[in-house]
């Protein structure tokens, strides 16, 4: 068998005969851009798909949160996680608005609500939580916590495409949600993102923003920027629609087989299923205690690159350890001690949906060598 390198995620590709249907009416249209009639047909799917009530389609996964804070007009500071990609706490930065890390929760890796009312000042106005890995955050907590005082609440939801919390889909909590649709994620447009809110009023907001403002040919109403999706990426995203549940599906079966190889080794752990949730497994993380399994998570990490099994040390390192950040009060190590530990543990597995049996034996082969098992294949059938 070829040793091919297995990467952290993949796409599932439409068939270039299933996308030219597509291609051949956005032509015959004539309408590439500009609101045209798959982006409108892609936002209604989108709200129906994902039972949400308003959504915008922007270009990337960044613009849906530097636009949610235009939008909800956030100032001062915002509390957030340093445990997340760097785009969440750059949209803060690009805002003027000041990020105040808080640590987090070693379940889940999500913001943790004990912390948060400690870093609330009279500057604060927000929080912005994740759903990292697309685990949900306590949001019942945290829209306590923001109630109490007053704050705005803006999920990162990057992750979480799909994810439901006792039926009900996790993008309707807080304020206003963002959505990656990068070419990485479960569901993707390529590349392209969202952002979901609850009312009319801020969606028209939201689309004028990411439109430079326009509210008609000649009048502007705001200083936006140019966020808007494409028709082609708006029709792959229609596309990508049909078989969205196939591939959370297929990721489910990789994740089971993942689990029950990897329950009893000693030193790995990795995240169980929430009851009450229906998970996307958008990302596999397992962490690495080196002490009992007598490796440390770098050492793992190069010796899998080094059989051509591509993990990803995702979330390291953290945000605020970056030049940009680190000088932030808040980013001091001492505040972030659980972040730090996730951070310098962590690896995240391939996970996706065309991974084959004899790559998933392989990856699960790279990880048990390290352990005292007489027949690994065996052990992990």
């Amino acid at each position: 068998m070829e040793n091919k390198v297995i990467t952290v995620t993949s796409p599932l590709l439409p068939s270039l005969d299933e996308f030219m249907p597509y291609l051949q009416d956005i032509w015959s249209r004539k309408w590439l851009t500009n609101n045209g009639h798959y982006h409108q047909e892609l936002e209604k799917s989108l709200c129906e798909y994902l039972e949400v009530p308003y959504i915008s389609l922007f270009t990337n996964g960044t613009l849906p949160l530097l636009c949610a804070l235009q939008a909800l007009r956030i100032t001062g500071e915002v509390i957030t996680t340093p445990y997340s990609f760097v785009a969440t706490t750059h949209s803060l930065w690009w805002n003027g608005i000041k990020p105040v890390f808080v640590d987090i929760d070693p379940e889940t890796c999500n913001i943790n609500p004990e912390k948060i009312e400690d870093a609330i000042t009279p500057r604060t106005t927000a929080i912005m939580p994740v759903h990292v890995y697309g685990k949900p955050c306590d949001t019942e907590r945290i829209q306590a916590i923001a109630d109490k005082y007053g704050l705005k609440v803006i999920y990162d939801a990057a992750h979480a495409f799909g994810v439901k919390v006792n039926g009900e889909s996790i993008l309707n909590a807080g304020d206003v949600s963002t959505l990656s649709f990068h070419a990485t994620k479960v569901y993707n447009t390529i590349e392209g993102g969202a952002l979901v809110c609850h009312d009319e009023k801020t969606k028209k907001r939201i689309d004028y923003l990411k439109n430079f403002g326009f509210a008609g040919e000649t009048e502007i109403v705001a200083p936006g920027i140019n966020g808007k999706m494409d028709e082609l990426r708006s029709a792959y995203g229609l596309l990508n629609l049909r078989q969205v549940d196939a591939a959370i599906e297929a990721r489910h079966q990789i994740a089971i087989k993942y689990q029950e190889a990897l329950k009893n080794v000693e030193g790995l752990h990795f995240m169980e299923d929430i009851p009450g949730v229906r998970h996307n497994y958008s990302y596999f993380p397992i962490f690495v205690d080196a002490e009992k399994y007598g490796m440390t998570r770098d050492e793992l990490y190069f010796k899998m690159k080094e059989q051509k099994v591509l993990g990803r040390r995702y979330f390291y390192p953290l945000i605020s350890e970056f030049s940009t950040y680190r000088g932030l009060e808040s980013a001091r190590p001492d505040n972030l001690p659980v972040a730090h530990k996730m951070a310098n543990s962590v690896i995240c597995l391939p996970m996706y949906a065309g991974l084959s049996e004899d790559d998933i034996n392989r990856i699960l082969i790279a990880l048990l060598c390290k352990c005292d098992y007489h027949n690994v294949t065996e052990h992990i059938r």
